[in-house]
């Protein structure tokens, strides 16, 4: 039977381990708290901001929230923007992605404090792990690969030497997550695939791990993949069923792929979770290093 990667209770254990260490950091006189700036009324966006704060609620975060209409200016966001830089009580924040209009993500992205930077997605944060191939940069790292990583090595499965074909080239995940996976602690070597990809199905065949987050409901088959591969489900899509008329997600994982595997995420329930559990791991970081401690092994 496939090991299934529980992000749910993963989280879990993560979440209790950060609510000890947020006691921890009261007793030097340190609240951490997380800020997110969310532009506009997007359903999907308000959801998983309100789902943030719930989180912080559970560990101990102080919640910091700060709501723009979707007609705000660049000039305005980048004023809420600097206000969170400056703001004591704000250990870390995000801007909720995406922002409406013909707002520029990157230009708000690049006026995040970079030791604030709690999606971890700076240059200045993405530059660090660029120069760090052995260890912990010291500096906020991307939460959905980071969230991958741990997911994965949680249940006991070693990247050490394990050829990686990461599917979408996006900075969320794509782009970023081969920084990860090559430092010397996990040791993989990695093939991004995209597009622009020629017989990406021979890339995926020889694969011993699939990182899929390339949006396209069902792209990894069960004849794309190699028996005992490792599943890693990124993508959400909705998708209209037929039968009933409406909406459900389905990942970029076809199901039927799962008793080939050895392991796999469910989609929901295994990335996402993570994702939001290292977005608190970031702050929770951040406070500690303002207070000389180290994370716990």
């Amino acid at each position: 039977m496939p090991t299934i990667l529980d992000g749910i209770a993963t989280a879990a254990a993560i979440k209790r381990d950060l609510s000890r260490r947020v006691r921890s950091l009261r007793l030097h006189g340190v609240q951490p708290g997380l800020g997110t700036l969310l532009v506009g009324d997007d359903p999907a966006s308000t959801r998983y901001v309100a789902g943030k704060h719930a989180d912080c609620a559970e560990v101990g975060i102080h919640s910091i929230q700060r709501r723009l209409p979707a007609d705000a200016g660049q000039d305005r966001i980048l004023e809420e923007v600097r206000a969170l830089n400056a703001d004591p009580a704000c250990t870390g924040f995000i801007v909720q992605l995406p922002l409406p209009g013909a707002i520029d993500p990157n230009a708000v992205i690049n006026a995040i404090d970079p030791a604030k930077d709690a999606d971890g997605m700076h240059p200045y944060n993405l530059g660090q792990l660029v120069l760090h191939i052995d260890g912990d940069p010291g500096t906020p790292q991307p939460c959905t690969p980071r969230g991958i990583i741990e997911l994965i090595g949680s249940h006991g499965i070693s990247l050490d030497g394990k050829d990686v074909c990461v599917i979408g080239r996006g900075v969320t995940v794509g782009r970023t997550i081969g920084l990860l996976l090559t430092r010397r602690g996990e040791n993989a070597t990695v093939t991004l695939c995209h597009t622009g990809t020629t017989d990406i199905t021979r890339h995926m065949r020889q694969a011993d791990v699939i990182i899929a987050a390339a949006g396209q409901p069902g792209f990894v088959t069960p004849e794309r993949i190699r028996p005992g591969a490792v599943l890693v489900d990124v993508g959400i899509s909705r998708v209209l069923d037929a039968e009933t008329g409406r909406y459900r997600i389905r990942g970029d994982v076809d199901r039927a792929c799962y008793p080939k595997a050895s392991a796999y995420t469910p989609n929901p329930g295994g990335v996402g979770p993570m994702t939001r559990a290292m977005l608190l791991t970031n702050v929770v970081e951040i406070a500690e290093r303002a207070v000389g401690e180290t994370r716990p092994e």
